[in-house]
């Protein structure tokens, strides 16, 4: 058995987001006044086999903490999805 985790990967609210800045101002340009803000992320998809749903969301929230973040400055989540 495996799971399909789907990561998502923001910067904390109180880091300043220079892109999502640069895609607001943009939007904003092009006539799309009732845009508020924008904010850029990062979307992994990473296959995991193992039997165990426990099992595969610690190893979800070890790679998430030890790469695919910066705990200091980013926070995460994910789905698990069962793969046949």
């Amino acid at each position: 058995m495996a799971y399909t985790a789907k990561i998502t990967v923001t910067l904390r609210q109180s880091i300043l987001d220079v892109q999502g800045k640069a895609v607001e101002h943009a939007l904003l340009n092009l006539g799309y006044g009732s845009v508020g803000s924008a904010r850029i992320g990062k979307y992994i998809e990473v296959l995991i086999n193992e039997a165990e749903r426990g099992e595969a969301e610690r190893i979800c929230n070890e790679i998430c903490m030890k790469l695919l973040s910066n705990p200091v400055m980013e926070n995460y989540s994910f789905e698990l999805e069962q793969v046949n």
